[in-house]
């Protein structure tokens, strides 16, 4: 047996999300880099989408002095791409492919997958082809690097994130073999299907074939390329073992190591300064909430939020919904301020409210036409959200106790209406709510629970099951996380239990909530990279012992 891990001189990680915030995976990413740069500093490499190649991108700089052996190993073969720093903490080396060009050649790239491993891409349709480009330019980026730049006697580690990188994952190990591979599924496609199309995903969990779902959901091509990628990868791994069961049962593929989601802390900020963007934070909303209603909410007003990307079950923003109006109809003593922040198709901010923001008091004491929502939006009529909103009677009439209001854009800090980053929005809220009915890991009850708000989760996420293993028992609101039971068919009763925690919160003292901010901290502080980079370094070593000398799976896994 080995007595010493085997640590890789060069690490690249690849990901539709590096330097592309459109998901957790950004958060994941961009809160470790700063962990692995401190060991790895320029040897690390962050590969990701140049989505506007002609175009400045806001968290990206380019810097034309730095790995310019790369660059020149990128042009000699083809690839244009541009090289910088990714401004996150740590400014890790990014790169930044341009992988147009490859759209010419996708017949060819796709019959190459299905020679080499089966990856049958036949039925492919909507956004598989511009992963999959996306992900051939990653690899061979990677490919002429370590073969120009690097050498054979190298120790490398590729990462690949997601279905949408698998594809360059392979051709770099059919390529060079002696690149460590590891594949990492944040959730299955065919899991998320499942449930996405109103399956019960639980009660028949046992019976789920993957391939047969994946005919059935035309789900083929982006199942068959997860597959194999976890398949044929040197370390296959995964979030949570809870997502490592989904694998096993639908993947056929367990993980060979799991790869928990860290925080960073640097994103909190400190002191004084925590409290003045707290602050500032509820006295936004409170101020946006008067201009769309007409009605000031008070001081005191207890502010809770949800959000997530826009999935209406998996995420469970329908029974969060389905608790508001529940709550609504008992008529809580103090007001509460229920947000939905979910990304929406939207146009831009509504021209109604802006004006009324930037008018005298006097002009904000009637409410806006539709005062439940904050930007206008292309699909209005059949977004699910607002249709449920509707359905449930939300007016945001003077004499509602629940306030709800949807935030449909991105919170990255030039929304129009709020203009501040989706962290600056979250320290405004006294209780986040994430009721999720498939949740692989849950990086917003983490992020809530870092910046001293307790939060809602289930024991259908990740980190929910997380939370209760470090507490040995079912986390309840005082201690910082309340896990809820969820199942297949206990919508209401999630409902009611969720009810049932804002009123605890509601009910307690100042003093009392503060202890609790602390306690949902002092989770947080246990899930920090620092304690969960160890599992990374144990992916690292597990692939670098299992490289195999043609670039086929090893048999001995």
């Amino acid at each position: 047996m080995r007595s010493k891990q085997q640590v890789p001189d060069f690490v690249f990680e690849a990901s539709w999300e590096v330097c592309n915030k459109v998901g957790g995976i950004y958060t994941v990413l961009s809160s470790r880099a700063k962990t692995l740069q401190a060991v790895w500093g320029d040897r690390l490499c962050f590969v990701g989408p140049d989505m506007h190649p002609n175009a400045p991108n806001p968290v990206f700089e380019e810097q034309p002095e730095l790995c310019t052996a790369w660059r020149e190993a990128a042009a000699a073969g083809g690839l244009k791409v541009r090289i910088g720093r990714w401004l996150v903490p740590g400014r890790p080396v990014a790169v930044l492919v341009d992988y147009a060009p490859f759209f010419e050649k996708k017949n060819d790239i796709y019959a190459a997958a299905w020679r080499d491993y089966g990856v049958d891409s036949l039925h492919a349709y909507g956004d598989y082809d511009e992963a999959s480009m996306f992900s051939y330019a990653a690899g061979r980026f990677a490919e002429l690097v370590c073969r120009r730049c690097i050498g054979e006697g190298a120790r490398v580690v590729y990462q690949a994130h997601e279905w949408m990188t698998g594809l360059g994952m392979l051709y770099l190990k059919r390529q060079l073999p002696w690149v460590a591979t590891i594949f990492t599924t944040h959730a299955t496609s065919i899991g998320r299907s499942i449930t996405s199309n109103n399956k019960q995903l639980y009660a028949y969990f046992e019976g789920y074939d993957g391939d047969q779902m994946a005919r059935e959901l035309n789900m083929e091509a982006k199942h068959s390329i997860e597959k194999q990628s976890a398949v044929h990868a040197d370390c296959f791994t995964t979030v949570s073992r809870f997502t490592d069961r989904e694998c096993r049962q639908l993947l056929t593929k367990g993980a060979d190591v799991v790869l928990p989601n860290g925080f960073e802390p640097d994103f909190v900020p400190k002191g004084a300064a925590f409290t003045a963007r707290r602050k500032a934070a509820k006295q936004k909303i409170r101020q946006v909430v008067a201009c769309l209603t007409g009605n000031m909410p008070e001081d005191d007003a207890l502010i809770v939020s949800t959000s997530g990307r826009n999935d209406f079950r998996c995420k469970g923003f329908d029974v969060f919904l389905e608790a508001m109006a529940r709550l609504k109809a008992r008529k809580p003593g103090r007001r509460v301020v229920a947000l939905i922040e979910v990304p929406c198709w939207t146009k831009g901010p509504r021209h109604d409210l802006m004006e009324r923001l930037s008018a005298p008091a006097a002009l904000q004491q009637t409410p806006l036409h539709s005062p439940i929502i904050t930007h206008e939006l292309y699909d209005t009529n059949e977004n699910r959200i607002l249709n449920m909103m509707k359905q449930l009677s939300f007016e945001n009439r003077p004499d509602d106790r629940v306030t709800l209001v949807l935030v449909p854009c991105y919170l990255e800090g030039h929304d129009g209406i709020f203009n501040l980053p989706y962290y600056d929005m979250l320290i405004g809220s006294d209780l986040c709510i994430y009721p999720s009915y498939y949740e692989p890991w849950g990086y917003t009850p983490l992020e809530s629970c870092a910046f001293k708000t307790p939060c809602v989760t289930t024991d259908l996420s990740g980190f929910g099951q997380w939370v209760d293993e470090v507490l040995g028992h079912s986390g309840g609101l005082a201690d910082g996380v309340a896990v809820l039971h969820r199942t297949d068919a206990n919508y209401f009763e999630t409902a009611d239990a969720i009810v049932r925690t804002v009123e605890e919160r509601l009910a307690m003292t100042p003093r009392e909530a503060s202890e609790v901010g602390r306690n949902a901290a002092a989770l947080a502080a246990k899930a920090q990279w620092k304690h969960f980079i160890k599992y990374y370094y144990e992916a690292y070593d597990y692939a670098l012992s299992h490289r195999t000398a043609d670039g086929k799976q090893n048999i001995h896994k």
